[in-house]
């Protein structure tokens, strides 16, 4: 029998419990505030939104699109959050063209627990990259997914694909947000 290891996922399930925020807002806000974006990997912020890479990726180089107001449907959110999230899952399907060659994308919300939300106190969007032939046995008879490479190093692929206008974009909470 051959074994595959993805030693990087037992950080993921002992993380989780001590990740729970303590305070008010979701586990996105609190890792907004402790400036550590690499280490969280948050991968950029702009004005309204930002990105951050999924910690359970569907596949490699899984992003969630967030507003920084917590918010919990689509409709709650101002005209210009709006328009920023649209901007800013056209500016992270480039990034990722470039940095992994995906031949397509799934890119949608799960609004609510009963559509599949994971946090649903905090709307996101995910935008998954896939390649032809990148589901397999794995997933279906073992319940497993076989993911590339790490997070992190998708998370410098991905930041060497951005601008430099981009890389420079991501600051710390309180240097104050650039514009999209």
């Amino acid at each position: 029998m051959d074994r595959m290891w993805s030693p990087w996922r037992s950080a993921y399930v002992s993380e989780d419990d001590a990740r729970t925020p303590a305070g008010d807002g979701s586990i996105f806000t609190a890792l907004l505030h402790e400036e550590q974006d690499a280490e969280n990997l948050i991968l950029w912020r702009g004005e309204h939104v930002f990105v951050i890479m999924n910690r359970h990726p569907y596949n490699s180089g899984h992003l969630l699109l967030l507003p920084y107001r917590e918010v919990t449907q689509y409709d709650a959110l101002t005209a210009s959050e709006q328009h920023a999230l649209t901007a800013t899952l056209d500016r992270c399907m480039g990034w990722l063209r470039e940095a992994v060659s995906p031949d397509g994308f799934n890119v949608g919300m799960n609004l609510g627990r009963a559509a599949g939300a994971g946090i649903p106190e905090h709307l996101h969007t995910h935008v998954v990259p896939r390649w032809d032939g990148d589901t397999n046995f794995m997933a279906t008879t073992a319940d497993t997914k076989v993911l590339p490479e790490d997070p992190r190093t998708t998370y410098g692929k991905l930041r060497a694909a951005m601008s430099p206008e981009a890389r420079d974009s991501t600051k710390p909470p309180g240097a104050g947000k650039p514009s999209e």
